[in-house]
């Protein structure tokens, strides 16, 4: 099994429920095929979909007989998308955006088998931010900028990004970024882990 992806929180996922996948970075220019979906008015859905498709491709193409898992994760406010930031007044600038809505994390998995996708799913979760105050605001981008960097959200809920929300509806595995039940009820429908 290969996880078409870096992210450590995800492979840390599938680790934690007892299986072993080798990472590998799918190389892929995800801002220019975001943008590229974006300007063609695709849905957050379907972009995430899309992003996580490409990215199980790209690595199956050179280990087509390997099970490859590609994921991405959007946040959607309303129709608008959001990225991981650049810098940390782009984090600010998104947490200003988000303050006091309801936004949602959508997760996508495509799963591709012989180098050809097998199995998608979609995770949903939607969170409402508490109207945080500036000053809160830029004291919590400064103290986790290292953290927040490599989250499309620019918070992590696993650790202080918590503290900004004031509800939180949907699966924990979607929000970390691997809509992970899901995808251990299909390995354990085709035989693939015991259940």
């Amino acid at each position: 099994m290969i996880l078409a992806s870096t992210s450590p929180t995800r492979l840390s996922m599938l680790r934690a429920a007892g299986l072993d996948p080798t990472a590998i970075a799918p190389r892929v220019d995800e801002a220019t095929i975001r943008d590229t979906l974006v300007a063609e008015g695709a849905n957050p859905r379907d972009i995430a979909d899309a992003l996580a498709e490409m990215k199980a491709r790209k690595v199956a193409e050179k280990h087509p007989t390997d099970l490859v898992l590609g994921c991405d994760q959007v946040l959607a406010l309303d129709r608008e998308t959001f990225a991981k930031p650049q810098t940390p007044d782009d984090a600010r600038a998104q947490l200003r955006a988000l303050r006091g809505k309801t936004h949602k994390l959508l997760s996508a998995i495509v799963v591709y088998e012989n180098a050809e996708p097998v199995w998608r799913t979609i995770g949903e979760a939607r969170l409402t931010m508490h109207p945080i105050s500036d000053a809160y605001l830029n004291d919590y981008v400064d103290r986790n900028w290292d953290s927040i960097r490599h989250s499309v959200g620019c918070y992590k809920v696993e650790e202080e990004g918590v503290r900004l929300f004031s509800a939180i509806h949907g699966d924990h595995f979607t929000i970390l970024g691997l809509p992970l039940l899901p995808l251990l009820a299909w390995l354990g429908n085709r035989g693939m882990i015991a259940t």
